[in-house]
């Protein structure tokens, strides 16, 4: 290998290139979320494992009081290692398991009536907002960065 080789194979330049293909959208109350995830070698690699995660960004306040949490709602790995050829194309189909984080908020809109109409005020003054991702990453043998995807989510009722 080159020394140019190796640099761009460290940089994780020319390595794989991968796409996540997920639904836009999920309900709360989903237990799970399917997809596919398609990889592509530009070069002969050798995948070490796969980590797929389902990520919420949960915000509140406004202005200056603004607060910010991440919660990972579900993880999935593939830990089978195997190799590629350039050119070669790989699908991965999976079913990721999830849990859906609930502000105290949320709990009480749940809940409906006087309890219901409690919680969808508490969730407008607080400016409650949750965010979404899906991001999958494939770590490639010496590769420092490695390709990732990600897809933005919505929630549904």
């Amino acid at each position: 290998m080159s020394f140019f080789a190796k640099i761009k194979q460290f940089l994780g330049i020319g390595t794989l290139s991968i796409k996540v293909d997920v639904p836009g959208h999920f309900k709360a109350d989903d237990e799970t979320i399917s997809g596919t995830l398609h990889i592509t070698a530009k070069s002969d690699q050798s995948v070490v494992k796969i980590v797929m995660v389902l990520e919420e960004t949960y915000e509140t306040g406004r202005d200056e009081n603004k607060k910010s949490q991440l919660f990972t709602l579900g993880t999935l790995r593939l830990n089978d290692a195997f190799d590629m050829k350039a050119g070669e194309v790989k699908t991965i189909p999976f079913s990721m398991p999830f849990q859906v984080h609930k502000s105290g908020n949320d709990k009480l809109a749940e809940k409906g009536g006087m309890l219901g109409a409690i919680g969808k005020m508490g969730k407008w003054a607080d400016d409650q907002k949750s965010s979404f991702r899906f991001k999958a990453e494939v770590d490639v043998q010496g590769a420092s960065l490695d390709p990732s995807d990600h897809v933005e989510l919505k929630m549904v009722k």
